[in-house]
């Protein structure tokens, strides 16, 4: 199968982010242990998935500007809720690689500036005309 030329909202880094990083806690999640699996694994695959798809829903919205902003926001907020996740499944001793735990951290407060700065964008230079173009590659 030939690899289709991204368009739209996979051409957005901070999509890409999202999605390489969500990937990766579902990975991790399903190696925790197993009283964990169920409860925080499950808590923190849902976060960390649904950043790429508030993503993914405002892109599709973004020629209305209040919906664009609000599905933003949501990612934002679920990219925070990860990260806190994160905390609970480090501080509790789940998630025990320190390396993994400081870099995913990491990752998840750059998708937070990501987000933060796009958001900032479009209420600030909202132009569906960009968004267009966006589309056509």
């Amino acid at each position: 199968m030939k690899h289709q030329k991204q368009t739209g909202y996979r051409n957005l880094k901070v999509y890409q982010q999202a999605h390489r990083l969500a990937l990766e806690i579902h990975e991790i999640s399903l190696s925790l242990p197993r009283f964990e699996l169920y409860e925080e694994g499950s808590q923190i695959r849902g976060s960390s998935k649904s950043v790429s798809s508030n993503i993914v829903e405002g892109f599709s919205l973004r020629h209305y500007k209040n919906e664009y902003l609000r599905y933003l926001s949501l990612a934002y907020a679920s990219s925070q809720e990860t990260i806190e996740h994160l905390d609970y499944l480090f501080e509790t001793g789940s998630l025990e690689n320190k390396e993994s735990y400081r870099r995913l951290s990491k990752d998840y407060n750059d998708l937070c500036g990501m987000l933060f700065n796009l958001i900032q964008s479009v209420r600030e230079k909202h132009e569906t005309e960009i968004f267009d173009r966006l589309d056509n590659g």
